[in-house]
């Protein structure tokens, strides 16, 4: 980016009128990507170690790649651009609320992270609502930028995670539905990175418009 962008930036048609894209913007676009390459790094990582390797110190490293991949999905979920405030705030509530039940599940249990889950299914009632703020993003994402590899995305994890649940998915249909998920994610990620920056940042006028909106209903 050049200093005369910088100091003269584009202007923007938007729906309620013209708006640019600052520095700042550019910094959250950048910021959102990097939380979800962080994330699908540790994923990938984490579900490569899951499915090769049975080892007590490789299954509690693990629980520290979910710790990353968590950490970054909730920086993701804080810079990421989103029209509705309320799906914004619904999707960081749940976010929350899945980073508070793993801890729990975490310091309450002398297994490793994985183990438990995988054997108490239930914890996924508490946990996998942090899966449920990642399908919101991979849903937005396919929404607004008819993605194929997050219209795949949307229907795995809750598939993955129901099945999982219920105990009606084979074993071999839940390992094979991971490591998709796990490859398709990274596949987002890096598209993600390359993708330009102001469709992330999406029409300020509709920003403005809804804020002007809702001082006026206060």
């Amino acid at each position: 980016m050049t200093t005369s962008t910088i100091s003269n930036p584009e202007v923007y048609q938007g729906q309620f009128g013209e708006f640019t894209v600052t520095k700042s913007d550019r910094t959250e676009v950048i910021i959102y990507r990097c939380g979800l390459m962080v994330g699908a790094l540790c994923f990938a990582i984490g579900t490569y170690l899951v499915l090769q390797y049975n080892s007590p110190t490789v299954l509690r490293l693990i629980t520290f790649l979910y710790a990353g991949f968590s950490i970054a999905l909730g920086v993701s979920l804080w810079h990421i651009h989103i029209y509705m405030v309320q799906l914004h705030r619904i999707l960081q509530a749940f976010w929350v609320i899945g980073t508070i039940s793993a801890m729990v599940v975490a310091f309450s249990s002398n297994e490793p992270l994985a183990v438990t889950v995988y054997h108490q299914p239930l914890t996924i009632f508490g946990i996998g609502f942090t899966f449920a703020a990642l399908t919101g993003i991979y849903f937005k994402e396919a929404f607004c930028f008819n993605r194929l590899e997050t219209k795949f995305l949307t229907p795995t994890v809750p598939l993955l995670l129901l099945g999982h649940l219920t105990g009606i998915l084979p074993l071999y249909w839940e390992q094979f539905l991971l490591g998709f998920w796990a490859v398709l994610f990274m596949i987002f990620a890096i598209r993600k990175i390359v993708q330009a920056i102001p469709p992330d940042i999406g029409d300020k006028s509709v920003f403005e418009y809804l804020k002007t909106q809702r001082a006026a209903k206060t």
